[in-house]
């Protein structure tokens, strides 16, 4: 039996066994693809690390693709896999182009790497802010932020409804935006 014919037995084990994968055909007929995928790859991309993540690829959308019976002609899997090698490094390049463009155009922009000037807190002022608060406002800001709890628990910590403490919780932060001089 030659090599593409033991390949097109593998294909056709592999597809017959459907839902349940033969795992010995499946490690089989990867190991005899996989060095010729990885041959592509370095000719095609010059790099041993995307030809090995070609291999992967390849692999992988050939093992679903047999499994689900999409493979129409098994007894041709080599001709299938080197068409698919094709089609995913025409895919590796475009994507390549599209990042460089990108880079090109956006990538030298100083406002991206500038960090934004710190926001001074004064402590002071936001205590008096929150005693300013009514006590049901207070315990509903407190409760969402300092003990990080989400709306569902505030509301059954307090005796309310969520909805009820997000409105409250929106209401109350805008009321410390005011009182801090920000602008809502």
């Amino acid at each position: 039996m030659s090599g593409d014919d033991e390949d097109a037995e593998l294909a056709r084990r592999i597809a017959a066994a459907g839902a349940r994968p033969d795992g010995a055909a499946e490690a089989a007929l990867c190991r005899r693809l996989a060095p010729r995928i990885r041959l592509y790859g370095l000719r095609h991309l010059r790099d041993p690390h995307a030809a090995q993540d070609l291999v992967q690829q390849v692999l992988l959308m050939t093992l679903e693709r047999l499994r689900a019976g999409k493979v129409r002609e098994p007894e041709k899997i080599v001709s299938f896999v080197l068409g698919m090698c094709r089609m995913t490094v025409l895919e590796i390049r475009r994507g390549t182009r599209r990042r460089e463009d990108l880079l090109a155009a956006y990538g030298d922009t100083p406002e991206a790497v500038e960090a934004p000037e710190p926001y001074a807190l004064d402590a002071d002022r936001l205590a008096g802010c929150l005693q300013a608060l009514g006590e049901r406002e207070r315990s509903v800001v407190t409760l969402t932020f300092l003990a990080e709890k989400p709306a569902e628990e505030v509301a059954q910590a307090l005796g309310l409804a969520a909805g009820n403490v997000r409105v409250i919780r929106h209401r109350a932060l805008a009321r410390l935006r005011e009182c801090m001089g920000e602008s809502a």
